[in-house]
C-alpha cells in the first residue's frame, strides 16, 4: 500500500504532499528530502524508510526529473519496479496535461494536479495505470467544467 506521495524541488520545498496514513507530516517531508538529496544520481532509486517513516517496514521509491523529486513511500508489499513505473505514468500524464510540465505548473494548478493524482492513486491504492484512460478522464472533467454555467443572481 502507498503510504505517502511527496514531490519536492531541489531545495526541499514541498510542491505536492499526499499522506494516506496520518503521521507527523512535516518531519517526514524533511527527513525524506534529506535521505533522497544526499544520494547520487547514478545510485539505485530505492531505499529503506527513515526512523520516522517506519524503518525497514517501508521503502522510499523515487525519481528525479529536472528540478523535482517524485517520492513514493510504500510498505514492503509493493513492487519497487511497479512503483517506478507508476511514477513514470504520473509524470508523463502531468506532461500531457500541462504540455511540458514544470514546477510552476504544480504550484499554480494544484487542484488539477491533485485531480490527476486521484485518477491514479486513491486511498493508497493504485486505481489506474493506463495513461490514455487517465488523460481521457481529465479531458472529460475539463469539458464538464467548461460546460457549467455560472448562475445569475438577481
Amino acid at each position: 500500500m502507498i503510504q505517502a506521495i511527496l514531490v519536492f524541488n531541489n531545495h526541499g520545498k514541498p510542491r505536492l504532499v499526499r499522506f494516506y496514513q496520518q503521521e507527523i507530516q512535516q518531519q517526514i517531508v524533511r527527513e525524506t528530502f534529506h535521505l533522497v538529496l544526499k544520494r547520487d544520481d547514478n545510485i539505485c532509486n530505492f531505499l529503506e524508510g527513515g526512523s520516522l517513516i517506519g524503518g525497514s517496514d517501508y521503502k522510499l521509491i523515487y525519481r528525479h526529473y529536472a528540478t523535482l523529486y517524485f517520492v513514493f513511500c510504500v510498505d514492503s508489499s509493493e513492487s519497487e519496479l511497479g512503483i517506478l513505473d507508476l511514477i513514470q505514468v504520473f509524470v508523463e500524464t502531468l506532461d500531457k496535461c500541462f504540455e511540458n510540465v514544470c514546477e510552476l505548473d504544480l504550484i499554480f494548478h494544484m487542484d488539477k494536479v491533485h485531480y490527476i493524482l486521484q485518477e491514479v492513486v486513491m486511498g493508497g491504492m493504485v486505481l489506474e495505470t493506463n495513461m490514455n484512460e487517465i488523460v481521457a478522464q481529465i479531458e472529460a472533467q475539463n469539458r464538464l467544467e467548461k460546460s457549467e454555467v455560472t448562475p445569475r443572481w438577481a
